[in-house]
């Protein structure tokens, strides 16, 4: 019996380096195909939130993310086929610099390797706007540094004068290259960034529509659609099931737990399912919008009911919450507003102080402290933030400290950490994580039912934790 195989028009939007025009590129190509009638499917490589929701937006489907340092390189055409599955064309946007992945791990994590485990052709963005002639040297280093990488043309972007397109033009046919589109400089469609990047859609989700339209009429103007899809049409087709949650819970069951980084715990996805279903309250709104699609897919295939509150609004939990969740966001912009939501913040530490299961990311750490920047938040964990000039970024190597509602002792995953924020703890609750690399420190709560950290992590790569936090929703009375 032949391999099941999986064929999608495709391409990835790749870059020189970050601040070359990625996601103004990548946004406005999934908004012109979607303008033609096609589906278009939207993936973002590596570990970023904040592009997808801008990617969703362009296409009215989930902005997915591929990241092959916390899910390992054998998840990547997976997931992509299980987000991509029934649609026309998939747009990836990639991350940083076309070869510049996870420090000291080679092309581990970077577009290049998303690019060869998807077979897919690469479509560089060049900022064109401090060069001429030199244009086709940069492009013929990136074209042949790694064989194994097919670059398939150029997008010229912020081009200033119908000169200097056509200088750009001549270098790159001298090269060989295709030039596959010309943007002019444009900076009314450019979106607003702050200290952790751009302004999630969430937050401007008027003025991110506008934004996203504008993106579409730029590149429909300036990119040749037609041979852009000829390009993706020539990826070959991908071998291999894509990725269910179904079946990833299903493989959970197995022997020895903590099998590696990629590697379930051995948990019985039918134990989730008895009795009625857990009821499992997930943070969103604009302050809590750091979410992969895949966990609450997970959530729901281990028998949960997903439920979305806002707490920027919501005075309560959803009705029957069983489970909380609260991931990354931007909760030092909405302190106040957070903080002068009382009823919702006395409803989150009454819910943990009865031993509710609560998993909180980054974001959903803050909220549950005592306080931020001297305002007063969940009071749940005895500890305080506050906004520091400090950035912390980077990939996580760790292992669970503490037997919790999302992982037993020992447990191995990958994260990655994204803030810009200190959190000073008090005394009583036990470490969540230790991390192994690239250094040494213990970081996070376990208190109870509750498992705070500033780690992001994806639970496609550990499907166990989905089912050992809807296992410990289901319980909770």
């Amino acid at each position: 019996m032949s391999a099941p195989s999986f064929d999608v028009p495709r391409l990835v939007i790749a870059a020189p380096s970050s601040g070359s025009g990625k996601t103004t590129v990548a946004t406005g190509l999934m908004a012109a195909f979607s303008e033609r009638g096609l589906a278009v499917s939207p993936h973002k490589a590596g570990p970023d939130y904040i592009d997808p929701g801008y990617h969703a937006l362009a296409t009215g489907r989930p902005g997915r993310n591929l990241d092959s340092f916390m899910c390992g390189p054998e998840l990547i055409a997976p997931l992509f086929a299980h987000g991509a599955a029934g649609c026309d064309l998939a747009v990836v946007e990639g991350v940083m610099g076309l070869y510049d992945g996870a420090a000291g791990r080679g092309e581990l994590a970077s577009t290049a390797q998303v690019a060869k485990l998807l077979r897919a052709p690469v479509v560089l963005v060049v900022d064109a706007s401090s060069q001429s002639r030199s244009v086709a040297a940069l492009v013929h280093g990136f074209a042949s540094f790694d064989p194994q990488v097919r670059l398939g043309g150029v997008i010229l972007n912020k081009v200033g004068s119908d000169r200097h397109e056509a200088m750009l033009r001549e270098a790159l046919e001298e090269a060989g290259m295709p030039v596959l589109g010309v943007l002019r400089r444009a900076p009314q469609v450019a979106a607003p960034s702050r200290h952790l990047g751009l302004v999630p859609v969430a937050e401007r989700r008027a003025d991110a529509v506008s934004s996203v339209a504008a993106l579409a009429e730029q590149v429909r103007a300036g990119c040749d659609l037609d041979a852009l899809m000829a390009l993706a049409r020539t990826a070959p087709a991908l071998t291999g099931e894509a990725w269910a949650p179904e079946r990833a819970l299903t493989g959970t069951r197995g022997s020895a737990p903590n099998r590696g980084p990629h590697t379930p715990d051995g948990l019985d996805p039918r134990a989730a399912r008895s009795g009625r279903r857990p009821v499992v309250a997930v943070a969103g709104g604009a302050a809590f919008t750091f979410s992969y699609a895949e966990h609450a897919e997970l959530l729901r295939a281990a028998g949960a009911e997903v439920v979305t509150f806002d707490p920027l609004r919501d005075e309560a939990l959803p009705e029957g919450t069983t489970g909380l969740v609260i991931g990354g966001g931007f909760p030092e912009v909405y302190a106040p507003e957070l903080s002068a939501n009382e009823p919702l913040r006395k409803a989150v530490a009454a819910f943990a102080a009865a031993g509710g299961p609560v998993a909180a990311e980054c974001a959903g750490l803050l909220y549950l402290g005592r306080s931020l920047d001297g305002k007063p938040m969940c009071g749940v964990l005895d500890a305080d933030a506050r906004m520091s000039e400090r950035l912390t970024l980077g990939y996580r190597e760790a292992v669970a400290v503490s037997d919790s509602v999302l992982a037993a002792a020992g447990t191995r995953l990958r994260g990655h950490e994204f803030h810009r924020t200190v959190i000073e703890p008090g005394a009583g609750a036990a470490p969540a994580w230790g991390f192994t690399h690239p250094e040494r420190r213990v970081e996070g709560f376990v208190e109870h039912g509750v498992h705070a950290s500033y780690l992001h992590t994806h639970w496609a790569a550990q499907p166990s934790v989905a089912l050992r936090f809807a296992e410990a929703a289901a319980a909770h009375r």
